[in-house]
């Protein structure tokens, strides 16, 4: 028989860690008025139900709208260490729509996050991180976080930050060397990034050298990564079991090599037979950045001569059905086509003035193609933290 008793358990399905959602258009309202209570407790059952919240993202929308990110930002200076780690979990959400990244620069969302990689607490820095990490993948984060002088801090935070952080750090680096990697080169990122290339995990080893394409681009990031020694082991990254990793190896090389010590090092690294190898790779950044590699590798006459036995193998790729490989496979294949032409014997009366006006030609028409493909370089990088190919 029932027992009229009330039973005094809590009822079943409720989260008391969670403050209760209030119906409709009224449940935003009242969790930023709970987000701004005296009482920590409270503050911390708004955060719980928030976090849940904005997973869906039409209450994301709806809680952008209602003002939570100036509450947000606030809390990012709570002393309660479980507020702080909600907060930036909530923000890692958010972050992830278009409104909410808006959001982040409107309100200056980013200074105060960036001042918690400080924070003790490990589970808090690793949010921050992650979040950081997202909005630096949108061109107008990376530049706001360039401009607010946030690289060097974060260079320094490499090598001292644990390895389940690092991958996010190192990856924030790459979007913002992407839009400029002056501030990274003079905090000196090269040699940082140098100690990371031969880490045990893939994601730390392509984070890395994705850094690498992006400092690689100037010229006195080409002059670093030479005066480092990096392409020895880049050479050694391409036969690297990530795809990731040997793509970005592939294009630290070609940008490096453009200048004439970059050649040297790589030729003497042995990069022409590797690269070859990446020519009929399935993976479009890995291929189409071999190519371009090569096309710049053959400005040197001991390359050429290699090169000049595998121009089928680069002819195969102008069929390609990927546009960019296309466009890299032609550009090698005529430059190699051009040095079968030229290394031909000429007649014995003027021969010696057409060798040095075609090679003085064949030059002039490397250099142009090099200059061409180092300018699409990052295009291939960006596809490939896309995850094509």
């Amino acid at each position: 028989m029932a027992s009229p008793q009330t039973s005094e358990l809590p009822p079943q399905h409720i989260d008391p860690t969670q403050a209760p959602v209030a119906f409709g258009s009224w449940a935003m309202p009242k969790l930023m008025l709970e987000l701004q209570d005296a009482d920590l407790f409270t503050r911390k059952r708004a955060l719980a139900a928030l976090c849940d919240l904005v997973h869906d993202n039409e209450r994301a929308y709806e809680a952008i709208l209602s003002g939570c990110m100036e509450r947000l930002k606030i809390l990012l200076q709570d002393e309660d260490v479980l507020v702080r780690i909600k907060t930036t979990e909530v923000l890692y959400a958010l972050a992830s729509h278009s409104l909410g990244r808006d959001a982040f620069l409107k309100f200056d969302i980013v200074g105060p996050l960036a001042n918690l990689i400080e924070d003790p607490v490990n589970a808090c820095r690793k949010n921050v991180h992650q979040v950081l990490s997202r909005i630096s993948e949108f061109p107008s984060g990376a530049v706001f976080m360039v401009s607010m002088g946030l690289v060097p801090k974060l260079v320094l935070k490499v090598s001292d930050e644990e390895e389940s952080i690092r991958a996010s750090i190192l990856s924030t680096l790459s979007c913002c060397v992407s839009v400029n990697a002056l501030p990274a080169l003079e905090s000196d990122a090269v040699p940082v990034l140098r100690d990371q290339l031969s880490h045990a995990s893939p994601d730390i080893r392509r984070a890395a050298t994705s850094a690498l394409v992006g400092l690689s681009v100037p010229a006195d990031g080409k002059m670093k990564v030479c005066e480092e020694n990096l392409l020895p082991i880049l050479v050694k990254l391409l036969s690297d079991d990530d795809q990731g990793v040997v793509a970005n190896a592939a294009g630290t090389i070609m940008n490096t090599a453009v200048i004439t010590k970059g050649k040297t090092e790589a030729l003497s690294a042995g990069a022409i037979a590797p690269l070859l190898q990446l020519v009929v790779s399935e993976n479009t950044a890995v291929c189409a950045n071999a190519l371009r590699a090569l096309t710049v590798l053959a400005e040197v006459p001991r390359a050429r001569a290699q090169l000049l036995e595998h121009v089928p193998l680069l002819k195969t790729r102008l069929t390609h059905p990927v546009a960019i490989i296309q466009r890299a496979a032609s550009t090698a294949y005529s430059v190699n086509v051009q040095c079968h032409v030229f290394g031909k014997p000429l007649g014995a009366a003027n021969g010696l003035n057409q060798r040095s006006t075609a090679a003085n030609t064949f030059s002039l028409s490397v250099t142009r193609h090099a200059e061409e493909e180092c300018g699409c370089v990052l295009g291939s990088y960006l596809l490939n933290r896309s995850g094509v190919g």
